[in-house]
């Protein structure tokens, strides 16, 4: 039987966050597309060990994050020295195609689904595996998305105090809208591609933990199709996070009657707007985490201490900061980099803690002793720590409420534990 090692390479955290680790979604996607005849082997290297001295056939390298890169080059020449091939793939394999394809055996862009990784690996068998196998932009039929392989996870890898972490899930792909700094449109085309509602709640049948994050891009794409998805999970008493929802009334009740736990909600002004927005998701129980973005064109140091001053105010429960960041393929790399204003391209450290490019209305060194202004004063008085543990309270109470509360297990030398 043929072995297969998938590997997510290990990067360096932003030093202000909470040390845990979600269970990442690409892997168990691209493992779904291995046919059931492989052997497969994952290593989450920031969670496992990567033994070089395993035997195997041939490497998956999965890279989401640009940050991934170095040590994903590093990977890739242990391996191929061992005369093992390594092929790449991923959201960081695509946005820097050409610098990965340099360094592996093999390039896969686009999506796996509909038999495409299948066919690479039996090229693979046969002795014909190409340099890139193209499939960006080429986009599988939607309704080939089946459920992730999450039993290729090593379970008791991610618990933090405790706690089982969330299990990631998409219910659609693609995004409508195109944000200055981000490359989602690039890499998954300006069109909206949900799945179908009966195939999305299979799979959360088949998700053997009641906390979930949907990590569609957006919930606030298409009314209609949301509002079926929230209704059809209800009776699912799952609790979930989430990345922006619709900011209506109504829809914001019916993800809140379906479980939403909390929301990531971007926080770029202090305006009216986005006080009531955060207003709306906790008058219905949903917990709000500021997604902060320090350093674009309107914003000086001032700004920022407003900002900040600003989130304490309307209490939202957590906060993350990010420097802007330009990475590739976004309208705001584009931008700078036609004004001249990128500094360097060492992707180690493009990790959003650290100034890669020059602000408008600040210096490199300002901004970046803002970031840790923003993260410092905001947990000044009440601990990361214990905002997250309030907002996993939180999330117990609402189990405790609807019957769906069980104390997590840990591990077989461990004792059953409720969270901390």
């Amino acid at each position: 039987m043929t072995k297969i090692t998938l590997v997510y390479p290990k990067w360096h955290k932003i030093p202000e966050q909470t040390e845990f680790h979600l269970p990442p979604h690409g892997p168990v996607c691209v493992a779904a597309s291995i046919p059931e005849q492989y052997e497969v082997r994952f290593i989450d290297e920031n969670v496992d060990e990567l033994d070089f001295s395993l035997s195997t056939d041939i490497v998956l390298l999965s890279m989401m994050l640009t940050c991934q890169l170095p040590r994903g080059k590093e990977i890739a020449a242990k391996f191929q020295s061992l005369g093992v091939p390594v092929v790449a793939g991923g959201i960081a394999a695509m946005l820097h195609a050409e610098e990965v394809a340099g360094f592996v055996d093999t390039i896969f862009l686009g999506e796996t689904e509909d038999g495409r990784l299948a066919r690479v690996l039996a090229d693979f068998e046969n002795g014909r595996l190409q340099k890139r196998y193209d499939y960006f932009h080429d986009f599988p039929p939607i309704e080939s998305v089946g459920p992730a392989r999450r039993e290729i996870l090593n379970r008791q890898r991610y618990v933090y105090r405790g706690v089982q972490m969330v299990d990631l899930v998409h219910a659609s792909r693609g995004c409508r809208f195109n944000c200055f700094p981000c490359a989602t449109a690039f890499l998954g085309g300006r069109k909206f591609r949900p799945r179908p509602i009966a195939r999305v709640v299979e799979e959360l049948k088949l998700i053997d933990n009641s906390r979930l994050f949907l990590v569609d891009n957006s919930l606030a794409q298409d009314r209609d199709w949301v509002m079926e998805l929230f209704e059809a999970m209800i009776p699912l008493k799952k609790k979930w996070i989430s990345h922006p929802i619709l900011d209506e009334d109504k829809v914001i009740a019916k993800a809140a009657e379906a479980g939403c736990w909390y929301v990531y909600q971007a926080v770029f002004d202090t305006s009216d707007v986005i006080r009531e927005r955060v207003k709306r998701l906790k008058d219905h129980g949903i917990g709000v985490e500021a997604a902060v973005l320090l350093g674009t064109d309107n914003q000086d140091a001032d700004y920022i201490k407003r900002l900040v001053d600003f989130l304490l105010e309307i209490d939202i429960d957590m906060a993350e900061f990010s420097i802007l960041t330009p990475f590739p393929h976004t309208p705001v790399t584009e931008r700078y980099s036609e004004e001249g204003r990128i500094l360097h391209q060492d992707w180690g450290r493009y990790t959003t803690a650290e100034v890669v490019y020059r602000p408008k209305n600040m210096s490199p060194e300002v901004l970046q002793e803002m970031y840790h202004y923003a993260w410092d004063t905001f947990y000044k008085e009440i601990p990361q720590s214990l905002r997250m543990s309030r907002l996993f309270t939180e999330v117990v109470k609402k189990e405790m409420a609807d019957g769906t509360y069980i104390p997590r297990q840990l591990g077989k030398d461990r004792q059953w534990s409720t969270p901390s």
